[in-house]
């Protein structure tokens, strides 16, 4: 029985950066021998332990046969005579197929240590194609280490773009692709995971709405790039540089959605946007099983970006039913990522990546200077049942108009 390092921990250092996961591939070895030295299983479609000391993950060496659709047509051996250049063999990239050995040696069969040096992102063998969810995984990796200089190989994108011609991208599971959206948001550059889909035709499948977005004109006086879809992978961009919370990123990246569904005739106008967007959110939350907070956040957002842009305009009384409708007063951190999304959305154009967005602070500040109303007094009063929240919001906008004042 021999144990090795494997995937990312080794790809990791050989890069200089930190690592974080250690698994281990261990060949020659049964599930029963494991057992018997303390290991704990935890594999459901094939054996992965657990270490009985160090708790790290150690699999046991494997092959995978395609057998059916989707991520989980396969069938799997691991046998003790499955050797480690067969288990390097059937991961996804080559920069994820080297394996070091207790002693130190690098196994690198598929010269991974090669293309770390050339900074390319290549499959190791045309088994890639058996599992859609790595069309994915590649455009999550290059949004990670884009920064690093890393480009994915032609003959790699060929690969992804033919297995979604195929239709085999249809049969991913929800939860499996909001996995990888949700690793993607937050890594360096988010935006270049969706830029990488749609240069695959991926994104057209795993999300349509967002996809139609490409080729959408906008009226040049206000958006110099003019492609909407440019425009929410800017405001992505912008929005990564102020934020790593998942919810105000898609929130960014989805705020424009309703302009995907604006007809040619009025282009580049895109009237009315902001509720066709936000009355899409739903159903693609459902069908893409987004977390409910996040989902309510980007809803939010589609709808109200403007109002946040124009709220030096907007009355006492608008500004008071925009901080209730983003539920600024039950949850005050919606307010933080409220504003967030929307000066990503300002500044997530060309020419105004640097520009200062005031009606963040003055969000802020409003709903700051209402924070701390509360019905303890008006009960105190006397008042009761709506009467209270009337009297709340009387003070509420009392605060709003002396701010607004000074």
């Amino acid at each position: 029985m021999e144990t090795y390092l494997v995937g990312g921990a080794v790809r990791d250092e050989l890069l200089g950066l930190e690592v974080k996961d250690r698994d281990w591939v261990v060949v020659g070895a049964t599930p029963a021998q494991l057992l018997e030295q303390g290991y704990q299983q935890v594999g459901a479609d094939f054996p992965v332990f657990l270490h009985p000391q160090t708790k790290e993950e150690y699999a046991l060496a494997r092959t995978e046969r395609k057998s059916g659709v989707g991520y989980k047509g396969f069938e799997v051996n691991f046998d003790p005579s499955v050797t480690l250049e067969d288990d390097l063999l059937r991961r996804d990239l080559t920069i994820n197929a080297i394996a070091q050995s207790k002693d130190g040696q690098l196994i690198d069969p598929y010269n991974g240590r090669r293309d770390l040096e050339n900074r390319v992102l290549r499959h190791v063998s045309p088994a890639f194609r058996e599992d859609p969810l790595r069309v994915l995984r590649i455009a999550r990796f290059y949004a990670r280490f884009a920064y690093l200089g890393f480009s994915v190989h032609e003959q790699t994108l060929s690969l992804m773009t033919e297995m979604t011609t195929s239709g085999e991208l249809e049969h991913l599971v929800a939860e499996r692709v909001w996995s990888e959206i949700s690793r993607a948001l937050t890594s360096q550059s988010p935006e270049e995971f969706f830029f990488c889909l749609k240069q695959t035709g991926a994104l057209a499948v795993v999300f349509p709405e967002l996809d139609r977005l490409f080729g959408k004109p906008q009226p040049m006086r206000w958006h110099p790039e003019v492609d909407t879809g440019i425009h929410v992978l800017m405001a992505l961009k912008v929005a990564r540089t102020m934020t790593s919370d998942p919810a105000t990123l898609l929130a960014a990246l989805c705020h424009d959605l309703g302009k995907g569904l604006t007809a040619s005739e009025v282009l580049p106008s895109h009237k009315g946007h902001e509720g066709k967007g936000a009355d899409l959110i739903p159903g693609i939350a459902k069908r893409m099983k987004w977390p409910v907070k996040a989902a309510q956040l980007t809803e939010d957002v589609a709808r109200y970006h403007t109002h946040c842009h124009d709220i030096e305009k907007l009355k006492p009384a608008t500004v008071l039913k925009l901080l209730k409708n983003i539920n600024a007063f039950r949850q005050p951190e919606r307010v933080e990522q409220f504003a967030m999304a929307c000066e990503a959305d300002y500044r997530g154009r060309s020419g105004f990546e640097n520009n200062v967005y005031r009606q963040a602070a003055l969000l802020k500040a409003l709903a700051g200077t209402c924070a701390d109303v509360s019905a303890e007094p008006f009960i105190a009063q006397g008042l009761k049942g709506k009467d209270i929240g009337e009297a709340m919001d009387k003070e509420r906008l009392n605060r709003i108009r002396q701010l607004r004042e000074r």
